[in-house]
Parts: structure tokens; C-alpha cells; sequence
């Protein structure tokens, strides 16, 4: 019998915590495999003293300090603790096989489709971090504003300008995307870990978002990426 995995994933103050789609991949993964887990909530500003105490590794800034990220996933089972959602989907893939994520030998390919959707929302970041923090507790905010701004330099700016339409432009091509596979996932009629990617950004928009911004975003595209938020939360049994 499977014992029980650990996702350690950071607070908010909306009902029912999450929002951060890293940690929100991971734990649609381990629904859709009907894997037992349960959830570590930290806060934000708390994140690299609770990661050391487990022993979780750092990734390196690009000033090269330390951080240290959500998720981690800690498998008794075998006793691995892994970071980075990228590295838990491919380790619960390889140790979880069944109901997989990368069908057909997809992983290498699905890797590279993160990194491309990561390149569309990019421009729209300042508004969706400036967002995020007004969700946070005061003193995780403080620290969300401080270790993003290494990468992503202030002002952030959420209001409604020409982050919105560089965004609105990155989804008509992912709508383009999807549209060659003529069906109802990235890859056709089959569900993988790139309609995971997809959703969990949209909910990271739905969850911090004003919700005339979401309203917007769900209109795009004859309203594809609200129902395809819908449909893999379905299919994760997370709906």
C-alpha cells in the first residue's frame, strides 16, 4: 500500500490557500494519479528556513545566491525529496507510472513546450507578480517583492495596458497550438503534463487576478482556456 506523499506548497489568504501554479502542477499530478498526498502549507517569507530544515536543495538565483522553492515533494515511499515541479513530474512519471503524463515518450518534448508557454506569459509578469503579492500575508508580500524583483525589476504595474495585449497575443498562439492537434488536448486526444502546464497558469490568473482581469482572459479565444481550466481539473478529479 502507498504511503502517504508530502507537497510543501505556500500560503495565501484566499479560501483554501493555493495559487502558485508550480506547486499547483505537482498537485494535480498526484490527483490525476490518484496518488495519497498531503499538503504542507508554508509561508512565502518562510520558505527557505522551512526547505533547509528538510534538506530540500537550492536553486541558484541569477545573482547567484541561493533559493529555495516551492514545491518539494518529500516520497516515503522511497525516500526521495525532490524540487522543481519539472523534476517531480518527471520522477512521479518514472515511479508512478500508471495514468501517465509524458505518453509516447513525450517528456523531452513536453520540457520543451514549458519552456515555450513560460516565454508567452512572460510579458504580462509584472502585472500577474504585482497581483500575487496582494494575496500574501504583509511579510510574505515584503519578501515576494524582494526576491522576485532580483529577476523581474520594479515597478510592477497590474493595470490594464500593453502587458495585457503582449499576453492576449501569447495565447492567440498557443489557441494556434492546440488548434493543430484538433483535438481536445495539446496533443490531440490525448491528456499529458502540457495540458497541466496550460491550466495551473490559468489558475495562478483566476486565483490572483481582479476578477473583471479573469473575465477578460476568459473571453480570449471563444473562451478556450476557462474551459480548458474546467476540463483538467475534471480530469485531475480535482473539480
Amino acid at each position: 500500500m502507498t504511503q502517504t506523499l508530502v507537497l510543501y506548497d505556500t500560503l495565501s489568504n484566499l479560501p483554501g490557500n493555493n495559487w502558485s501554479p508550480n506547486p499547483a502542477k505537482s498537485r494535480f499530478i498526484l490527483s490525476y494519479k490518484g496518488l495519497p498526498f498531503v499538503t504542507v502549507w508554508v509561508e512565502y517569507s518562510d520558505i527557505s528556513i522551512a526547505m533547509k530544515a528538510i534538506g530540500a536543495k537550492p536553486n541558484k538565483r541569477s545573482d547567484g545566491t541561493d533559493v529555495y522553492p516551492v514545491p518539494v515533494l518529500s516520497d516515503p515511499n522511497t525516500g526521495a525529496l525532490i524540487t522543481d515541479s519539472l523534476e517531480i513530474a518527471s520522477y512521479l512519471e518514472k515511479t508512478y507510472p500508471e495514468k501517465a503524463i509524458f505518453p509516447n515518450n513525450s517528456e523531452s518534448f513536453i520540457r520543451e513546450f514549458d519552456s515555450a508557454h513560460s516565454r508567452l506569459i512572460i510579458p504580462a509578469i509584472k502585472s500577474i507578480f504585482a497581483r500575487s503579492a496582494e494575496i500574501l500575508s504583509p511579510a510574505s508580500a515584503k519578501f515576494f517583492i524582494g526576491v522576485r524583483s532580483i529577476d523581474v525589476p520594479l515597478p510592477w504595474d497590474a493595470t490594464y495596458g500593453e502587458d495585457w495585449a503582449s499576453l492576449e497575443k501569447g495565447y492567440n498562439t498557443a489557441y494556434e497550438w492546440y488548434q493543430k492537434t484538433d483535438g481536445k488536448w495539446f496533443m490531440g486526444n490525448t491528456f499529458s503534463y502540457a495540458d497541466i502546464i496550460v491550466a495551473c497558469r490559468l489558475l495562478w490568473f483566476k486565483r490572483v487576478l481582479k476578477e473583471d482581469e479573469w473575465v477578460r482572459i476568459s473571453s480570449w479565444n471563444g473562451g478556450k482556456w476557462a474551459q480548458l481550466l474546467t476540463d483538467v481539473e475534471k480530469e485531475c478529479k480535482l473539480a
